[in-house]
């Protein structure tokens, strides 16, 4: 799964990366290192500028709230719980379909973060035990130091209790989507610790290459089964893994020393 992740790059970084041709450089987020559910993201996607007298799909570089909201949901409750899409069943799903024919994205992301469980913690969480298990988080990012591309789903939601006028009326939400891990063995793997991504986490977001952006983007595209074809995972190899401080497992902790390489997990592992 993807439940925290790292994105320090600015709109214009992004810009030149995706070749993004608007954005709002006035309403710019913050370098965050500890990017959790139901925060604000930057999202890159394909879509006719509002009130444009051209309805050609413009490249663009929006702020999203991480946690999809499907437009028929009754509350925004549940967008908390919906970070993550699983790609094996992401086009048959009630809640994502819609947007997987329509509304695609690419969150930008420097790596994401995962947690390995101790083995003697493990051992204690089976049995049923109601000791809380430590855990290692390890950063997870591509090995040649490039943008992390995590495909996504974007959505709309209308809040019947507001006015039209009211800045809060719609919300537009996310989702990254996740597949299986990979179980070949990590570009570069810390010399104590896990080998592949598999290891660490049976599910891992979904990174797009760079030769996928344009199709997965396009809103034009939208026979489910040609779709599927963008979900195959990257070639193996391009990842790597290193440990970093537990101090990430907390919210409240965002800097730039969460990303800090250690030269072995604070936490034992099964490793």
């Amino acid at each position: 799964m993807c439940g925290r992740y790292a994105a320090s790059r600015g709109p214009e970084d992004l810009a030149g990366v995706f070749e993004i041709e608007k954005w709002d450089s006035e309403e710019a987020l913050a370098p965050d290192y500890n990017v959790a559910p139901t925060k604000e993201v930057y999202a890159v996607l394909d879509r006719p500028l509002k009130d444009a007298e051209s309805p050609r799909p413009v490249r663009q570089l929006r702020r999203l709230k991480w946690g999809l909201v499907p437009s028929w949901a009754k509350t925004p409750e549940g967008g908390a719980r919906m970070i993550n899409a699983r790609a094996e069943t992401v086009h048959e799903k009630p809640s994502y379909r819609r947007a997987f024919a329509a509304r695609r994205c690419i969150v930008p992301a420097d790596g994401y973060y995962e947690w390995v469980t101790g083995a003697a913690e493990r051992d204690l969480e089976v049995e049923g035990r109601k000791k809380r298990p430590r855990k290692q988080p390890y950063f997870v990012l591509p090995a040649d130091g490039s943008v992390f591309a995590m495909a996504g789903l974007y959505e709309f939601w209308r809040d019947r209790t507001l006015p039209d006028e009211h800045p809060l009326a719609w919300w537009a939400t996310c989702s990254v989507i996740t597949t299986e891990a990979e179980t070949a063995p990590l570009a570069a793997a810390p010399a104590e610790g896990p080998r592949t991504l598999a290891d660490i986490h049976p599910r891992m977001p979904l990174m797009l290459t760079p030769d996928r952006w344009d199709a997965w983007l396009d809103p034009a595209r939208t026979d489910v089964d040609e779709l599927r074809t963008l979900l195959t995972p990257p070639p193996i190899g391009l990842m790597r893994a290193y440990p970093v401080s537990t101090a990430v497992s907390s919210v409240r902790n965002n800097g730039p020393e969460l990303l800090k390489e250690l030269e072995g997990p604070e936490e034992g592992t099964l490793f």
